[in-house]
């Protein structure tokens, strides 16, 4: 091989080299940036959620707009995480069913209008409680050591799932 062919060879090999390793960055890069808006936006906002209910429960609900804003930033976080996922490719299957169904059962709560906040019946109290024990269970409350993990986050929610009433007791 003549010296010419042998620093080609060698530029080329560099090259590509650099070029998978700017691919493997890429895909690090968006598999982050989909665990972020997981963990931020839903894991962050459920154990928001739970302190918020626990204060409501507290001062027998005096701003009950609180906790239905608040659930309605989870289910926010988990429509962005559903669509920042798909979109990225970077969410697994497994993942994307168990965000949907824990949109499904978390969307059964009151939560507040575009224009107007929602008035909770005695009911919507009780399933509020009983939606801050099986946060506390699942691992997702104040004073409790969370995870900015996904695999731990999908673990929580797969609890959520077992837990809460498909349909609500109503």
């Amino acid at each position: 091989m003549s010296k010419k062919k042998k620093i080609f060879v060698g530029i080329s090999i560099g090259l590509n080299v650099l070029l998978l390793a700017l691919v493997g960055w890429g895909l690090l890069t968006m598999n982050f940036v989909k665990e972020q808006v997981l963990i931020t936006e839903v894991q962050s906002n459920l154990v928001e959620l739970e302190g918020l209910i626990a204060y409501e429960s507290e001062t027998n609900w005096t701003e009950p707009k609180l906790v239905t804003a608040k659930l309605g930033d989870v289910l926010n976080g988990i429509t962005l995480g559903l669509t920042t996922g798909n979109q990225l490719g970077t969410l697994s299957k497994k993942d994307d069913v168990i965000l949907q169904k824990l949109y499904l059962r978390l969307n059964q709560y009151p939560t507040n209008d575009e224009y107007s906040f929602v008035d909770l019946t005695e009911k919507d109290k009780r399933n509020f409680e009983e939606l801050r024990e099986i946060l506390r269970e699942a691992e997702l409350g104040l004073n409790i050591t969370i995870h900015n993990d996904m695999d731990i986050f999908i673990k929580q929610a797969e609890v959520l799932l077992e837990k809460i009433h498909y349909p609500l007791n109503y």
